[in-house]
């Protein structure tokens, strides 16, 4: 079963999956984890509602009452297997995927992941031997049962900030009449006397953000601008990723005609939140990390907060000077997971853009993100643009940069045997960094294709990042 990956499983719908092996990953989940009681939800994917009902079927023939959240967002699952205390969960989502593909992600109970070395492995090997027991033949098959999760999770999420906070003026922007949010966008002033609404623009991408956005919205003063909002699985603007510097253009120029104080948009199944500023400007995932833990710690002070290695010395200054405590970890969910319950952590973040709660059952989520970073906005009234510039000018990075490769290991030792002369510190925490007095860099393969990624940092010398990139790029491409 080649979808099967290092932490979930995703393919190409029907060649690598389809209903008959969803069927049995639902039957093979109940015999092995034996959850009791499973969540299981599902994305926008024309595919997925199939898929979500064939692993329904193989949980209850396996003796596992199902309970059926709908069309969600993968953090909908966690939140609702942690939340309920239910056995597991499955989410049906290809995420950022082309258009063609669909997967599974797997939790167990307290929504803890299993990846390949905590049960995927297991799962795919009793798949590929036929072992699987028909509850049914003990006279034992599960239920369904419908269930909405989602006003659970709105009132969860609204607990990480003050709503109160967020207001434009003395009175709620739901209950200004028209107009009254119009004011002077230049000194924030509305007509109501009192600083203008906050005003963001949202692009789910046609993912599944905009349920919960509508959702949220009532709770919120702000004005919140959605664009390519409704729920498509065709995905007639693109597969929605962020990532890809073309999806960008529609949140960015959405910003700057309304005037926005800060644009969002978010993969399909919105477990990452991808950020712009005031002036249309996409934010790189790693200066995310560093504000985040800034908000969390002024919540919760003295706090640990676990990050990636990947890039490093801004999120240690930030979090140093709010007084919290780094911890860095080995990217990848499972691992800054359970690293951020072994060390209690408030906040696990990785320059990828996923982020990670510990009030949140220790689990990304693409929402609770953003509504920190608004009440932060408001709280310091300080535009986005300024908090990130200097950011940048003290740590500028390259941002991560993907080569393909004929060998990986070998890349990396010839990086190391060219950089010996200049006696560096070594960290192998993940794939290796490389650090030395005004400039540090990491290189690590893929866990799926032969590709190795480069991640440049300096202490604010935007000329020494460029000289260094270019140095790198050329020893790593130097034999490919």
């Amino acid at each position: 079963m080649t979808a099967f990956k290092a932490y979930d499983i995703r393919g190409r719908v029907p060649e690598q999956i389809n209903a008959a092996s969803c069927y049995a990953i639902g039957r093979a989940f109940a015999d092995l984890i034996r959850p009791g009681t499973t969540v299981v939800g599902y994305d926008i994917r024309q595919s997925s509602p199939e898929l979500a009902a064939a692993v329904t079927q193989g949980l209850l023939d396996g003796g596992s009452d199902v309970y059926d959240i709908g069309l969600c967002g993968t953090e909908e699952v966690y939140f609702a297997t942690a939340h309920y205390k239910f056995g597991g969960g499955i989410m049906v989502t290809a995420s950022h995927n082309p258009i063609d593909y669909n997967g599974l992600k797997l939790v167990r109970e307290g929504a803890r992941p299993i990846s390949g070395d905590s049960g995927l492995k297991d799962i795919e090997a009793r798949i590929d031997r036929g072992d699987l027991t028909l509850a049914t033949a003990s006279g034992h098959r599960g239920t369904t049962h419908a269930l909405n999760a989602r006003p659970a999770y709105v009132e969860h999420l609204l607990t990480y900030i003050d709503p109160a906070a967020l207001g434009g003026g003395k009175t709620p922007l739901w209950e200004r009449p028209a107009g009254a949010i119009a004011g002077n966008a230049g000194s924030g002033e509305g007509s109501d006397g009192g600083k203008r609404a906050l005003k963001i623009v949202a692009n789910p991408g046609n993912g599944g953000a905009g349920i919960v956005l509508d959702a949220l919205a009532p709770h919120l003063p702000i004005e919140l601008i959605q664009i390519h909002a409704e729920p498509d699985g065709t995905f007639p603007n693109g597969i929605p990723n962020p990532l890809l510097t073309g999806n960008r253009a529609a949140t960015s120029a959405a910003v700057l005609e309304h005037g926005a104080d800060m644009g969002l948009a978010w993969d399909g199944d919105f477990d990452r939140c991808f950020f712009f500023d005031e002036q249309g400007r996409f934010i790189e995932g790693y200066y995310l990390v560093g504000l985040l833990a800034e908000c969390l710690l002024a919540k919760h002070p003295g706090s640990k907060i676990i990050h990636d290695p990947r890039l490093t010395w801004n999120t240690l200054a930030q979090v140093e000077a709010a007084g919290g405590i780094a911890v860095q970890c080995k990217s990848g969910h499972a691992f800054i997971k359970e690293r951020m319950r072994a060390e209690d952590a408030v906040y696990g973040g990785e320059m990828s853009a996923h982020h990670y709660f510990r009030d949140f059952a220790y689990c990304d989520s693409g929402m609770i993100p953003w509504l920190l970073i608004a009440e932060h906005l408001r709280v310091t009234g300080v535009p986005l643009s300024s908090l990130v510039d200097e950011r940048i000018a003290a740590y500028p990075c390259s941002g991560e940069i993907n080569f393909e490769v004929a060998d990986v290991p070998a890349t990396i030792d010839r990086v190391l045997k060219a950089m010996q002369s200049h006696q560096p510190t070594l960290d192998r925490t993940d794939g290796i960094s490389v650090e030395l007095e005004e400039y540090r860099f990491n290189l690590r393969g893929s866990n799926t294709e032969p590709v190795i990624r480069l991640n440049v940092e300096t202490r604010g010398d935007p000329v020494l990042l460029a000289q260094v990139t270019e140095q790198l790029s050329a020893l790593i491409t130097a034999a490919d």
